[in-house]
């Protein structure tokens, strides 16, 4: 099976080499590529071999003398299951289907758990409502329901061995004043034996648990180490069997158990999951929430490699899995503290923090913001002070000077505006008194015209006089 030559065989096989012809039909190739180096001997394997080695089983009987026939078929039966128990590699200590199973019971009775406690208190609360308040423990209020009964009883029971002191007096005395409806002992009888089934089924479930642990140890150390008990269960469990998840890859293994939140992604063109059943490890349970990504793919390719030495490995030692499980917290420590490093510079060096030091919380007053004027500062001297000013003046003198000169400039040219004005005026009204000589109009338009000409002729002149006596003025 191995394809190696056993003693036996190699002793065969030298006596027929001298006096072997022919090459030798071999069942197994590998094992007659064996048979070919070392003892330089020409094998043959073929299909034609397969059909002459069946042949030969089947007249088993007539080959070899004085062997019966109940003989042979039992030990072919025997050969068939040794062989198939030896390519199978089975062991009693590795059989990764008791975790299977377990794993799956497990989670079973959590749900029927749940189910019979949240119906028992339900059904006692119409007797005794106060009761589920006071008391938390599922586990608690069952053995109190077990032990007491109706709720007239609790006044003379004592239950200081569920309850400490403070809780039972508390239960007495919600007793004695409930609210709670009258039911017969028919009822009490039925809510009492599903209280003991809900005690035995969590009792059981204890004790698979710790099944479950000693044999997640003795199949899987090195998963068990890196992701707990649980979650490695539910991972051989997903993936069907221990040499199926040590297939799968580092990245299928993150996202595993995640199948329908991936697919609609997919289809969806969304960001695809993080994290699959890997979640529920420690270590990606208290990493902060922005390193959960990054820590559930360490954490993936870690247990990878731990799933891999667990299935394919000879050594049942967890070593593996607590080096790599330390060097997945040192560097979860780095990603934790790298929040508390400098954010300027190149990042690297760690933020100091500072001297503590006590300052009063008396205040002094500081006369500094008394003084709205603008204080000049002592390295300036008095004299460069002075001459700032003096430029400033001299400054302020020379455009007064500017002004005055276009004043007297603007003042010109409108007495050279108004002289053109007159003059135009002037012959116009020459014109005029020719016109009406010719045509010998009467003197009545005449004098008319004369006060508009007179008008017209004296006030550009008051202009003139007013404007060169603002000019003289100015």
């Amino acid at each position: 099976m191995e394809g190696k030559i056993n003693k036996q065989l190699k002793k065969v096989l030298k006596k027929i080499v001298k006096e072997a012809h022919e090459p030798l039909a071999v069942a197994d190739a590998k094992l007659g590529g064996v048979i070919k180096e070392k003892l330089n001997l020409s094998c043959i394997h073929s299909p034609l071999v397969n059909e002459l080695m069946r042949g030969i089983r089947s007249q088993m009987d007539g080959l070899i003398p004085g062997v019966e026939p109940r003989e042979m078929a039992a030990m072919c039966l025997g050969l068939a299951h040794s062989l198939s128990r030896y390519r199978l590699k089975f062991s009693a200590d590795k059989v990764d289907t008791m975790i299977v199973q377990a794993i799956s019971l497990l989670d079973d009775l959590d749900k029927e758990l749940n189910n019979y406690i949240m119906r028992c208190r339900e059904w006692y609360g119409w007797h005794f409502p106060e009761l589920g308040k006071i008391i938390s423990d599922n586990l608690t209020y069952c053995k109190c329901l077990q032990k007491v009964g109706d709720r007239k009883n609790y006044a003379s029971a004592t239950l200081a061995e569920l309850l400490p002191e403070e809780v039972e007096a508390e239960v007495k005395a919600a007793a004695e004043i409930s609210m709670g409806t009258e039911v017969s002992e028919e009822d009490i009888c039925n809510i009492l034996h599903l209280c003991t089934q809900v005690i035995e089924i969590s009792e059981y479930r204890t004790q698979l648990y710790e099944y479950l642990q000693n044999r997640m140890m003795a199949i899987a150390p090195n998963v068990t180490v890196m992701v707990g008990e649980l979650v490695g269960a539910r991972l051989i469990a997903h993936a069907g069997s221990l040499l199926n998840l040590a297939k799968h890859a580092a990245s299928t293994v993150q996202i595993l158990g995640a199948e329908k939140a991936l697919f609609r992604a997919l289809k969806s063109r969304r960001d695809t999951p993080k994290y699959g059943l890997i979640y529920h490890a420690s270590l990606v349970g208290q990493t902060s929430p922005k390193h959960k990504g990054k820590v559930s793919r360490m954490l993936a390719a870690k247990t990878v490699l731990a799933i891999r030495y667990d299935a394919f490995g000879e050594d049942s030692s967890s070593a593996m899995g607590v080096e790599n499980r330390a060097k997945l917290e040192a560097r979860l420590r780095t990603l934790e503290d790298r929040g508390i490093r400098k954010i300027s510079g190149t990042g690297k060096a760690l933020a100091k923090a500072e001297k503590y030091e006590h300052k009063s919380e008396v205040k002094t007053y500081d006369p500094s913001g008394d003084s709205t004027l603008p204080a000049y500062s002592k390295k300036r001297k008095i004299e460069q002070v002075d001459k700032e000013d003096e430029v400033v003046e001299k400054k302020a003198k020379k455009a007064k000077v500017k002004i005055k000169v276009e004043e007297e400039e603007e003042v010109v040219e409108v007495e050279e505006d108004v002289v053109e004005v007159v003059e135009e005026q002037e012959t116009s009204v020459k014109k005029k008194k020719k016109k009406d000589k010719k045509k010998h109009i009467k003197e009545e338009p005449l004098s008319e015209e004369e006060p508009c000409t007179s008008t017209a002729i004296a006030s550009p002149e008051k202009k003139k006089k007013k404007k060169k006596k603002r000019v003289n003025e100015d």
